[in-house]
Formats: structure tokens, C-alpha cells, sequence
């Protein structure tokens, strides 16, 4: 903690000390009314504390004390803002004078470094792209800046967003803050790890075929992949740009209904409107720009919702189908009525299949355009000059065989196939794929499916190893997380429980599209009934992360006891982190 926060806060961890001080000089101990709690802490809650006087720049101070004490055993973040500090501070200021431009007005966030940044480089994970700085931000992040968000950093993800493993040629492998030896999956590794070891108040992922809502899974989030054309992905690196989504990644549906308050602006440049896949039709009064105004303690009562069937019992880890079935059991209990649905297998693999017609296809074409948006006199231009790149004596050891070949099976000079494949399956068949969900929706007059957001908990990263771990299902064909993925509907995941290693699991809610209004409501009724989101019990709350803010300004010699106090803690840092690493 630095010396030149505000002399009006006072970590609670000295509470005694500060009461002593504040007794000799005569304050009342009743000025310290208001105590703020950086762990779980929430946008309301950080809101509460910015209008009783905590400032924005203490609140990023904080932060970027827990990434340079914890971030080093889960390696989640890839690039800290240098201006973090000086942007915050100059929102307070902004706050004094003129008011919070909304409620993430001071809000430091981390994004998915797939997400163009003007003033951070933008990689994809790549050692390829190493350094490389847009000319210009993404349209979501202009919408987070004009909101007056401050961009914490960049985080750690699977290289171009191509494998779920949490690993990265520039960056390495992401860990799971709830059990170092467990993997933070992918592609969105570092904003789910982040986000859970409590590095920033949300962070911002992309998915095309699970890509957030995998690792919120695996480390107990809320995420929101919203429909396919609700929220742009202009300055994003694609991956499939018909399968492609950015989301938010937080620790309550309210956070992320929030951010998503923030992202859902019509962006006629998206460049998702331009691919041959028919978008749903687009109903403008559909569109919220405060979605938190369906968060409804009640929303499950008169819910009607269709439990896959095909994703619970056989291939599933059975503490997962014990946690859907509480989950089940307590929305019956709030009023919601659960109905089992099967989809025929055939159906499920078709609805596989064409994810994977459109990957090839696709990838070459758009991923190429943005490379050539970038300086190619330093960076790959074509998908054949980023090949040649990783596979480089120096780059090669560090890019994994799958990301080369998915790269190289997109490159191929015989594209027939590909083609045809994508016109077959991609194209024709998605909309068959889409109206089948739609009609099983209307038919049983549902509001959404549900079903467990992965089979297993947290897997083991590639060259460690877990004797607590058990797979379930290694031999799994079809993926849930299409659902949403294959025809664009959205989905919202939810902390629904741990197992016995404090590993958590979610509950997926996949509805019509446009309709995250009503996921919305649902999921935070369900988390309101449940609480099942825990914090990690690996990274405690560190010293000075409670904070007592007085009603005036606190006497020199207690903030200095304070300062003290937490600079004795900074430097034990080291020994702690060793301590926790020998106990996982």
C-alpha cells in the first residue's frame, strides 16, 4: 500500500490501534460508520463506498496489491496497466466535480487479450503477436472507458482462443485459484482465474464454443454469453466470427448484468452481422439498457424450464448431477416448474457438427483479415506466415501441437472439402438446428434449458498431476456449451456448489434470443436462494482490505500505524505464497 492514499481510510485488520489513536485525539469512535470489505466486493457495494468518501485510486491500490502477492501462483494476469493508479485518480477527481458517468464510473475491470486495446499490447496469447498495440480499442472497450471503467490489464488466454486447456506460448499456463494443481480451462483462462482470486471487480471474455462459460464453471462464476449480434465483437481477434461472443465474467448475475447494461449499444460495424449465418430476428424493444432492473429475489415463481436430460447421470461426475438436482429441487421450491427434455443423439451431433464445419472455414478468412490490420513489417500477415512463426525454434517448443494444427487444417491448400462441409453444415443446417431449439422451447412453453455447464470439475493441467481428480466422461462427443455456441442463443452460467476440495460447478441457463431479461431473472433468483459462490480459501484477504471510512479526515498518526502495519505485511509476501503452494 502506497503513502499517498487518502489520510480518510484506515484498514479494519488495525482496528484497535486505530481506536486508541482516535480516542487520544478526541474523535468519536461512531465516525468510523461505514466499513468497506474488498473480498466478493461488488459494483453496489464499491458504489457505496465511493459516496461515503473511498476513493477509486485506493480501490485499484488494493487490487494490485492482491495481483502482486497471489497472481504469481495462478499466473492469470499478462499485462498490468501502468496508468491504472493515475486513471483512477483522475476519476475520483471527475466524481467530486461532476458526478459518476454511470455505476462503473472508478470500476477497474480486466479484459481478455483478445480484445484490442489502444494503449496495451493485444496478443492472443501469442508469442506471434508479442508487443503488438492496436491503433485503436475495441467498440466494447470504448463503451467501458465512455462509462468510465478503468482497464486494470489484459489476461492470460489459450493461444487465439483455439484450445481450452489455459495455456499460452507468451504467457504459459493458468491455475485454478481454488486448487494450484487443477486447470483454469479456456480459452478465457486468465479473466476466469482473475476473477475469482478477486483481481479486479469483472473481467471481459470471448466464447465460441464454451470459451467463458468453461472456466466460470471451474472457478464458481457468473458469466453471460448474450445472443449472437447483441453485443459486438468489433476489435476482437476472431476466432469463428459466427460462433464468436464476448461476455462478462463476475461473482454475481448482478455484476454482470451491469456490464452487460453497459456492452448491449447496436453496433452497425459488428462485424458478426456480415457472416452467411442468418441472425435471429431482432426486436428492438428487446433491448435493455439497464438489465439490472430484473433482478428479482422472486424470479423463479410461474418459471417454466426444461431439464437436458441428456447432460445429467451416465458420463457425469455424480456430486455434478447431486448439485443440478439441489439446484432443481430449490427452484421448485421458489415457484418454478422443471420439465425433463431429450434431445435424440443424432440431433446433438448434427448441433456439434456444425461448430465444427464452421471452424476451418472461417478461421482463415477473418482471423487473416485482422492480421492485416496490424504492422506487417513485424508481425505474420497471413495465416501461413503465423504458422511459419510458431513453429520457429523459438517459438515452436512453446505452442501446443493442437493449436498448430487446428491453424494448419485452416490453412489448407485443398479447401474443397472445407467448403463444402461449411455450406452442408455450417450454413444449412445451423437454422434446422436453431428451429428445433426454438420449436422445443415454444412447444413446452419454456422460458429456458438448464443443465450442468461442464460434466466434471476443474481438470488437471497437461504435465501435472491430481489424485483427487476424476473424468467422468474422457470420451465425450457432444459439448452442452453448444447449446448456445452452434445457433447464437444466449446463456448465463451460475455457482450452484463445490465439491469436497472446494472445486465449484455451475448451473447453464440457455434461453431465447435476446431474451436476457428473463436468464437474468432467473439465475439471480437461483443465486439469491442458493449462495453457493465461495471465496477462495487459498488467497485470504490480505492485510488493509477492510477499510473503515470515517465521516472526517483521520489524524496523520493513525493512518501512519496503518501504513506501517500493512508495509510489515507486504513483506511477508514471499513466504506466503510459498507457504500456500506447499499446502496445495
Amino acid at each position: 500500500m502506497t503513502t499517498n492514499l487518502s489520510l480518510k481510510y484506515l484498514p479494519q485488520a488495525i482496528a484497535s490501534a486505530a481506536i486508541s489513536t482516535v480516542i487520544s485525539t478526541g474523535i468519536s469512535p461512531a465516525a468510523l460508520a461505514f466499513t468497506f470489505s474488498l473480498e466478493e466486493a461488488t459494483i453496489a457495494h464499491i458504489n457505496e463506498a465511493f459516496n461515503n468518501g473511498f476513493t477509486s485510486e485506493q480501490l485499484v491500490q488494493l487490487y494490485l496489491n492482491r495481483i502482486n502477492t497471489y497472481d504469481p501462483s495462478i499466473n492469470s494476469v499478462l499485462y498490468v496497466n501502468p496508468n491504472a493508479l493515475a486513471e483512477a485518480k483522475a476519476l475520483d477527481l471527475e466524481r467530486k466535480q461532476t458526478g459518476s458517468r454511470s455505476p462503473l464510473h472508478g470500476i477497474p475491470i480486466f479484459l481478455k487479450d483478445n480484445i484490442n486495446t489502444f494503449n496495451m499490447p493485444t496478443t492472443g496469447g501469442s508469442d506471434a503477436l508479442a508487443g503488438s498495440i492496436p491503433s485503436d480499442d475495441a467498440f466494447a472497450v470504448k463503451l467501458f472507458r465512455d462509462a468510465g471503467a478503468i482497464v486494470l490489464g489484459k489476461t492470460e488466454m489459450d493461444e487465439f482462443a483455439i484450445s481450452g486447456s489455459g495455456y499460452s506460448s507468451i504467457g504459459g499456463t493458468t491455475f485454478n485459484p481454488y486448487r494450484f494443481t487443477r486447470s483454469s480451462a479456456g480459452s478465457s483462462s486468465g479473466s476466469g482465474a482473475a476473477i475469482a482470486a478477486n483481481f479486479a471487480v469483472f473481467a471481459m471474455g470471448s466464447d465460441t464454443g464454451g470459451s467463458i462459460r468453461t472456466p466460470c464453471s471451474f472457478q464458481g462464476l457468473v458469466c453471460i454469453r448474450p445472443t449472437r449480434g447483441l453485443v459486438s465483437v468489433d476489435g476482437v481477434i476472431p476466432f469463428v466470427l459466427s460462433r464468436d461472443a464476448i461476455g462478462p465474467m463476475a461473482r454475481t448475475v448482478a455484476d454482470a448484468a451491469t456490464a452487460l447494461g453497459v456492452l448491449a449499444v447496436f453496433d452497425p460495424n459488428n462485424p458478426t452481422l456480415s457472416t452467411p449465418i442468418d441472425e435471429p430476428p431482432v426486436q428492438l424493444d428487446k433491448f435493455y439498457s439497464d438489465y439490472t432492473q430484473f433482478l428479482n429475489p422472486n424470479g423463479l415463481s410461474g418459471a417454466k424450464l426444461g431439464l437436458v436430460t441428456n447432460y445429467v447421470g451416465a458420463g457425469v461426475d455424480p456430486l455434478i448431477t447431486k448439485y443440478v438436482q439441489d439446484a432443481v429441487a430449490v427452484m421448485k421450491a421458489q415457484g418454478a416448474e422443471v420439465f425433463d427434455v431429450t434431445f435424440d443423439n443424432a440431433f446433438l451431433t448434427t448441433m456439434s457438427r456444425t461448430y465444427g464445419a464452421a471452424t476451418p472455414y472461417e478461421q482463415k478468412i477473418y482471423l487473416e483479415k485482422y492480421l492485416a490490420t496490424l504492422d506487417n513489417d513485424i508481425y505474420p500477415e497471413n495465416l501461413s506466415e503465423l504458422i511459419a512463426a510458431l513453429e520457429s525454434p523459438i517459438a515452436g517448443d512453446k505452442t501446443t501441437s493442437r493449436i498448430l494444427g487446428t491453424l494448419r487444417n485452416s490453412n489448407s491448400p485443398d479447401r474443397t472439402k472445407i467448403n463444402a462441409d461449411y455450406q452442408s453444415l455450417a450454413v444449412q443446417a445451423t437454422p434446422i438446428v436453431r428451429k428445433t431449439l426454438l420449436d422445443t422451447l415454444n412447444i413446452k412453453d419454456l422460458d429456458a434449458f438448464i443443465f450442468p455447464t461442464v460434466n466434471v470439475f476443474a481438470r488437471v493441467p497437461t504435465g501435472f498431476s491430481d489424485p483427487t481428480f476424476i473424468n467422468y466422461n474422457p470420451v465425450a462427443t457432444v459439448r452442452q456449451v453448444e447449446f448456445a455456441s452452434s445457433v447464437g442463443f444466449p446463456d448465463i452460467t451460475v455457482p450452484i456448489g463445490s465439491d469436497p476440495f472446494g472445486m465449484p460447478v455451475t448451473l447453464s441457463i440457455t434461453g431465447k434470443p435476446y431474451e436476457e431479461s428473463t436468464l437474468i431473472r432467473i439465475a439471480y433468483a437461483l443465486e439469491q436462494a442458493t449462495l453457493a459462490r465461495r471465496a477462495s480459501a487459498l488467497l485470504p484477504p490480505l492485510l488493509g482490505e477492510t477499510v473503515a471510512v470515517p465521516e472526517s479526515r483521520l489524524p496523520v498518526s493513525l493512518v501512519v500505524v496503518g501504513i506501517t502495519l500493512v508495509g510489515l505485511h507486504l513483506r511477508r509476501r514471499p513466504k506466503m505464497i510459498s507457504a500456500i503452494a506447499e499446502d496445495c
